[in-house]
């Protein structure tokens, strides 16, 4: 972690980033072709490599132990619960105009390389030469084209450019410079930028210009977008458009990617197929382009067997749907099925934590929820060791929803903030609020009379939630609180949280438990709905005042402040000084109630499948899941080993 704070001092220079390892500029004298396109390549349908390639391309170096360079060809086998899941691929494939890489440092990949001015403008250098997976041209007109006719056209985006295209409220200046340079300048640094474009879901900056015009009322009749919008079920040219413009739902076939495979399934369908990307940007250091892999296939199938099919080796890559507890089965089917069972750390900042509902409706609860002691007491009062023995083998770590250990920023006393199990400091902490009435059950009693039951609302997606929360309702029970669960659909306890109907809920926590001084803090403060702790606030800041419900509480307040701190800050030092404020404000208002973190993810590889590690940080952002490990680097072990 120790480099993502030499890197960022790049950030605030004028040098170049791009000139790391892996994103060298030169081309290997040979460059091989992919067996599995030699007879396009024969036939005319298909440029050779040297033709498909950037003139620059990013060349993957192997000089870690546990990867090598690979073969071409193959089908790798997925197993996916939605057909909604597509989109991972777009996930796993990870290219993206910056990513980290897997020290977590922030480095180019589609780009050739940023040039970023006093933290506020940002050149971006393209690859001459690099093409769409259709073979048209990737220029600084797919640039120009999102921002002027999709971000910033009322009709494909009525609430403008995304977030994180604004500093200080402001947009910046776009500018072409030439085909392939463009340019962002804000009056004030806007430090979210790159981290943004790295994310496993980014905004994607540019679209295929060449496609898309085909949709868009500047540059096709309407009367023309019209009928065709009508045929397609759309209500107008814009519906249309943005209908066939899903770059990472990735459900139309037709529209050109940068990703390593491109879909070839039109849905609605239980097999989706994913073919290799001719002109992807990669290559490896012997003349190989990536990715090694030719094809994915996906097979749709209920979640609840996905475990059972993974361990008969119905995958040759499996993480998603599978839990901590399906690992001794996995182990156990380990030979016979012939793959092998990793266990990756998560990276969020708790596997599982509470979220007390700060603008719940109902008046009572919501004055004792924002008592801090109220807050502290409930933290106090849940046995984590017991917890962590009994569901996760004592592996996790225990603790409230903050940093990991491996961040820079980690303190022990963040984590281990009103963690301790002590019933004791809870039970006194409950009379000083003054719940010391009690009914017959030995349930203390709201001021109002009602017994102090709480419904802890869950996304009912699994059974390790009800687990947990059996546990934590022993324990809250000896300090004279029940707790309920109540599971529900996940789009109906959203809908829930957001009106104020909901009392409390379980979800994971911070997304980015390994954040560095560079990483935003927006995740501790009340900026989005999604989060459960002060859904309104967020609302209110995701809408500039249009929607929700201004902070009236003065940690709140003081934590908005400072993410505005942060994002005018011009030196590391800070920074870091901002985000340690906001995290101790964290600790000292238990503002979410952390469980454990650092739980284990069973991995299932292949034994055919290369180069996957075998220790490995299974995380969204940072970390696209399998993403930062690069998928297209991976292979599938031939019969023969000849290459």
């Amino acid at each position: 972690m120790k480099n993502l704070l030499s890197l960022g001092i790049i950030f605030f220079s004028v040098l170049p980033i791009g000139q790391s390892k892996g994103n060298n500029f030169e081309r290997p004298l040979t460059l091989v072709e992919t067996p599995s396109l030699e007879k396009f390549v024969t036939s005319g349908t298909l440029p050779k490599v040297s033709d498909r390639i950037p003139h620059s391309p990013h060349i993957t170096t192997f000089r870690s132990g546990e990867q090598s360079p690979g073969y071409h060809g193959g089908t790798l086998k997925l197993l996916m619960a939605r057909p909604r899941d597509i989109r991972l691929i777009v996930v796993y494939g990870y290219a993206r105009l910056m990513k980290y890489n897997k020290k977590f440092d922030l480095v180019p990949d589609i780009l050739r390389r940023v040039a970023v001015r006093n933290g506020r403008v940002y050149t971006l250098h393209l690859r001459p030469g690099h093409k769409w997976s259709d073979g048209h041209s990737f220029t600084s007109e797919d640039f120009r084209y999102y921002w002027q006719d999709v971000a910033n056209n009322p009709m494909l985006s009525p609430s403008g450019p995304p977030e994180v295209m604004r500093a200080n409220g402001k947009l910046p200046d776009f500018k072409v410079i030439d085909k392939y340079t463009v340019r962002f300048s804000w009056s004030k640094p806007n430090p979210d930028f790159l981290h943004s474009l790295a994310r496993a879901r980014p905004p994607f900056i540019f679209r295929p210009a060449h496609y898309l015009k085909k949709f868009h009322a500047r540059y096709t009749p309407e009367e023309t977008l019209a009928e065709y919008a009508l045929k397609k079920g759309a209500r107008n040219w814009a519906a249309l458009h943005n209908k066939l413009d899903n770059p990472y739902k990735n459900n139309n076939i037709k529209l050109p990617t940068l990703q390593p495979w491109v879909n070839i399934t039109n849905g609605p369908s239980e097999r989706f197929i994913f073919k290799r990307n001719p002109y992807f940007h990669k290559i490896d250091e012997a003349g190989r382009q990536l990715p090694y892999i030719d094809q994915i296939v996906m097979n749709i199938v209920d979640k609840s067997i996905i475990p059972a099919q993974a361990g008969t080796g119905r995958a040759d890559l499996q993480a998603r749907y599978l839990r901590f507890d399906d690992y001794t089965f996995l182990k156990n089917n380990e030979k016979k099925a012939g793959y092998n069972v990793h266990l990756w750390r998560n990276a969020k900042g708790a596997h599982m934590a509470l979220y007390p509902n700060l603008n719940v409706k109902d008046a009572v609860w919501r004055q004792l929820i924002r008592d801090v002691r109220f807050r502290r007491a409930l933290s106090l009062g849940v046995h984590r060791r017991e917890l962590n023995r009994v569901l996760y083998f004592g592996q996790a770590l225990e603790g409230q929803n903050t940093v990991l250990p491996a961040s820079r920023l980690y303190k022990k006393k963040y984590r281990e903030a009103y963690a301790q199990y002590d019933l004791d400091l809870a039970n006194q902490l409950l009379d000083e609020i003054g719940l010391t009435r009690y009914n017959t059950q030995n349930i203390r009693l709201l001021p109002d009379g009602r017994p102090l039951e709480i419904i802890v609302e869950t996304a009912g997606e699994n059974t390790e939630e009800p687990d947990v929360l059996e546990l934590v309702h022993d324990s809250w029970q000896k300090i004279g609180i029940k707790l309920l669960i109540k599971p529900s659909h996940r789009n109906v306890i959203r809908r829930r949280i957001y009106s104020g109907d909901t009392v409390m809920s379980l979800f994971s926590g911070l997304e980015n438990g390994l954040p560095t001084v560079t990483s935003s803090p927006a995740e501790l403060a009340p900026t989005r709905q999604t989060q459960y702790q002060w859904p309104l606030w967020g609302q209110y800041r995701e809408t500039n005042g249009q929607a929700g419900v201004a902070p009236d509480m003065p940690a709140a307040k003081k934590l908005l402040s400072l993410l505005q701190e942060w994002r005018k800050s011009t030196t590391l030092e800070k920074r870091e000084q901002v985000w340690h404020q906001m995290l101790e404000i964290h600790a000292r208002q238990v503002f979410t109630i952390g469980l454990v973190s650092g739980t284990l993810q069973p991995v299932v590889v292949s034994k055919k499948l290369q180069n996957v590690p075998i220790q490995g940080i299974y995380n969204w952002d940072p970390g696209s899941h399998f993403g930062i490990y690069e998928p297209d680097t991976f292979w599938l072990k031939p019969k023969s080993e000849k290459k």
